[in-house]
């Protein structure tokens, strides 16, 4: 089995994590996290929309998209 190595970031995510005694506290972080993830794929879609790389059209487009894989029987 291949060994795993961990890069600074989740190191640091298992050191924070060590402190945590309580299930409430450990929601309290993830929801941080999932905050934090939300806030940067709203700027992203902030700048894509700003510098005109998603439009209207686009995103209308979306509603017909269908991008499923195709599996032969």
């Amino acid at each position: 089995m291949a060994a795993t190595v961990l890069n600074e970031a989740q190191l640091e995510l298992l050191r924070l994590m060590a402190t945590f005694d309580t299930p409430e506290a450990v929601s309290d972080l993830k929801q941080s996290i999932s905050n934090y993830f939300a806030q940067k794929a709203n700027e992203e879609i902030d700048r894509l929309w700003a510098d005109g790389t998603l439009t209207d059209v686009k995103v209308e487009g979306f509603r017909t998209l269908h991008e499923r894989t195709p599996y032969n029987r």
